[in-house]
């Protein structure tokens, strides 16, 4: 069953939540400042090649934070304007809770927060309906993670039969081989989908 949370108890389970990510974590917070021990936490996953998603909105992050986490090969950035939802999630386990992921707020605010384990088998459709809203928030927001574009032209298809594919690998190739690109740009110009657009870097092992 769902688990209340205090403030101390929030800073406490949110670091487990962290530690314990194998696969993916998500963190949503319209205000986005990491603390010291916070970065050890993402250095961490990103030894262990932990897939994050961090998406932030309501003000830029400070030039610190942002040349920090972009130097991240595993962490992607989204901006969500809108955003005001505060939540944290891996594999097994959300948080949802009043605690931006600031650290003013973790040192000072009085907040509350609800923990959330998909091992109490009544909690998983929680858990499942949560990770819908996370994963509509993520592909609506701006993705904040620039592509370097690649230096080399697309290898030949040897099938025929993907010529489709081909021509729309082309669209992305041409408008990302001269300069910086966020995945949401390259998606208006080309007018491919922004999973498409992802889904090409991923193939040609770019991203």
């Amino acid at each position: 069953m769902a688990k209340y949370l205090r403030t101390s108890s929030i800073t406490a389970e949110l670091e487990n939540l962290i530690r314990d990510a194998r696969k993916e974590l998500y963190i949503i917070s319209p205000y986005l400042k990491l603390s010291d021990n916070m970065k050890e936490l993402l250095n961490d996953k990103e030894r262990e090649k932990v897939d994050v998603r961090i998406i932030f909105g309501k003000q830029e992050l400070a030039p610190t934070e942002m040349s920090y986490l972009e130097k991240l090969k595993y962490v992607r950035l989204y901006f969500s304007k809108n955003l005001h939802a505060k939540c944290y999630l891996n594999e097994n386990k959300i948080i949802i809770a009043s605690m931006n992921l600031y650290e003013f707020s973790q040192q000072h605010n009085r907040e509350m927060g609800i923990l959330i384990d998909t091992v109490n088998e009544e909690d998983k459709e929680v858990y499942d309906d949560a990770s819908s809203d996370i994963e509509s928030i993520m592909h609506n927001s701006e993705d904040f993670s620039y592509i370097q574009a690649p230096q080399k032209i697309l290898n030949e298809e040897k099938d025929s039969g993907a010529s489709n594919t081909r021509r729309e690998e082309q669209k992305v190739h041409n408008y990302a081989n001269s300069k910086l690109l966020t995945t949401k740009e390259l998606s208006q110009k080309t007018g491919l989908s922004s999973r498409k657009v992802n889904s090409w870097f991923v193939n040609n092992k770019l991203m």
